[in-house]
């Protein structure tokens, strides 16, 4: 049987979040996943819906949730759907709800300089399948981010802040920022990738396939 993915798309548009998931959309289906795609924060509260979802993708930035709404993806997730995404789509979601960012591993807080000219990404776990094989890269004319990171989180990839842009004293040269976790919440995997600023980010093929591979892990 096929699995079962959704994808949630909504939120700032400076994020591309339709054209986003249209980048990845198309690969899930190719990897034999019944893809459905919603822009509406109700069809967290089909229960019956959700229970049958092997994979949840969300990519609605900032915004806010209803209590119910929010109640229904966190027991989703912890009764074992997974849980998978990238940047603000997932980590800069309903900023007033923590039991959200608990179960996301993280959340976005500033990025230095605005777009930057080049940032590394740096694979920390070589043995993780969602890193296996994969090397350092960087991503060219696109922002950085510091997030506040639950410590609780597997780190698969690190960013290092090189000093050269924003406030020295709030951007240490030298901080090492987690990237790319994973964590679980209840039964359900969770898998996060920092960057995706805009869909423009997945033109570097490894930034593209360790959110594939993101997804393809999580899934129940």
């Amino acid at each position: 049987m096929a699995k079962k993915a959704l994808m949630v798309w909504g939120g700032w548009d400076g994020h591309t979040p339709k054209q986003s998931v249209e980048v990845f959309a198309p690969l899930l289906a190719g990897k034999g996943y019944e893809v459905e795609i919603a822009d509406k924060l109700d069809v967290y509260l089909e229960k019956d819906r959700l229970a049958a979802t092997d994979l949840i993708v969300p990519c609605w930035t900032m915004g806010t949730i209803a209590r119910e709404q929010e109640k229904g993806l966190l027991e989703a997730v912890r009764n074992g759907t997974g849980l998978a995404g990238w940047h603000g789509g997932m980590c800069d979601s309903y900023r007033n709800n923590t039991e959200y960012q608990w179960m996301t591993g993280g959340q976005w807080v500033a990025h230095p300089g605005g777009c930057i000219k080049c940032h590394t990404v740096n694979i920390k776990d070589k043995n993780h399948p969602i890193t296996k094989g994969l090397t350092d890269f960087d991503l060219p004319d696109t922002e950085q981010y510091y997030m506040h990171v639950d410590p609780g989180v597997t780190v698969l990839a690190t960013t290092t802040f090189s000093g050269e842009y924003g406030p020295a004293e709030l951007y240490p040269k030298g901080t090492v920022m987690p990237y790319a976790w994973t964590r679980m919440w209840g039964k359900g995997k969770v898998a996060y990738a920092a960057w995706g600023h805009t869909f423009k980010d997945f033109d570097v093929p490894q930034a593209k396939e360790i959110v594939l591979r993101g997804m393809l892990w999580a899934t129940r």
